[in-house]
């Protein structure tokens, strides 16, 4: 019996499904099935319930779950602290990032870390929030940071902090003169988004539903440096995160505007995969990440 079909079984059991069970470990589905049904003939004893519609484990399924949660853990431990003794030794992170945590909440946090720790290095790659998930899974990265996380199978989520969101403006706009507006105020406004397949835009619009606002986008862009772009030409309106227009304040090129309401901010966190072991180093660069920028 392998260790890895001991893990196939338990990724299955915690997911329930067997097609996320099949992507988690980058093979077919029909590959799971197979590991399981050779883990049901090695033992001579049935582990999952195939007579209903909803997912099962009998009796024995549930003891070889314990014991082969107990067994994988011991050996992603031990995976993990040679990987780790190995990372150490060449003193490098890696770190796969979206692009707005990459340009304006990493480098003061990097710029901390390697003055604390000079033999170390941190490499960044800039990935889509579903490359991030799975460059962790398939442990091609050791940190992911993204906005909005989302809880997946395999993966631990380590919340850091929630990043304050503003209106921007251009600043010929009359609500350019407000320090403060409702969130009603923006009932019937054109705004420029993010594409709807980034979780920010998500955020932003189940901000809208929640509060019964009715915005028309005129424009949507798949980066937050695009959407700022057009509010300058186009003098619409948008929601991001305050931290990406601190340049753009002090040049006076765009005007921010506070909403009133409670609540505005769009969580981060940092993604490891669930069986990883963090090295001191990672630990210490979760630290930075979770204070102020």
């Amino acid at each position: 019996m392998q260790i890895w079909s001991m893990k196939v079984f338990c990724d299955l059991v915690e997911a329930q499904s067997f097609t996320q069970a099949a992507r988690i470990n980058e093979v077919t589905q029909s590959a799971v099935s197979q590991t399981i049904s050779a883990l049901e003939k090695q033992f001579n004893a049935l582990l999952i319930e195939r007579s209903k519609k909803e997912f099962k484990l009998t009796s024995a399924g549930g003891l070889f779950y314990k014991h082969a949660k107990e067994i994988t853990g011991i050996a992603g431990g031990l995976e993990a602290k040679l990987k780790e003794t190995r990372a150490a030794a060449s003193g490098i992170i890696q770190l796969a990032t979206i692009f707005s945590i990459g340009l304006y909440d990493l480098p003061p946090v990097i710029k901390k870390f390697l003055k604390g720790s000079p033999n170390a290095s941190v490499r960044v790659q800039y990935r889509s929030p579903k490359q991030i998930y799975e460059d962790v899974l398939s442990n091609e990265t050791d940190l992911g940071l993204v906005d909005y996380p989302a809880r997946i199978a395999g993966v631990e989520v380590v919340f850091l902090r929630q990043d304050p969101l503003v209106l921007i403006c251009h600043p010929q706009d009359p609500l350019a003169r407000r320090q403060r507006i409702k969130l009603r105020t923006l009932h019937g406004r054109k705004f420029v988004g993010c594409a709807r397949t980034m979780p920010i835009r998500n955020g932003v619009d189940r901000l809208f539903r929640q509060h019964h606002l009715a915005v028309h986008y005129a424009l949507e862009f798949d980066s937050i440096e695009t959407v700022k772009r057009a509010v300058e030409i186009y003098s619409c309106l948008a929601i991001v995160p305050e931290i990406t227009v601190r340049q753009e304040l002090a040049n006076q090129t765009l005007a921010v505007v506070r909403l009133d309401e409670k609540g505005l901010t769009r969580p981060l966190a940092a993604l490891h995969r669930s069986v990883k072991v963090l090295s001191p180093a990672m630990k210490e660069f979760i630290t930075l990440l979770k204070e102020p920028v």
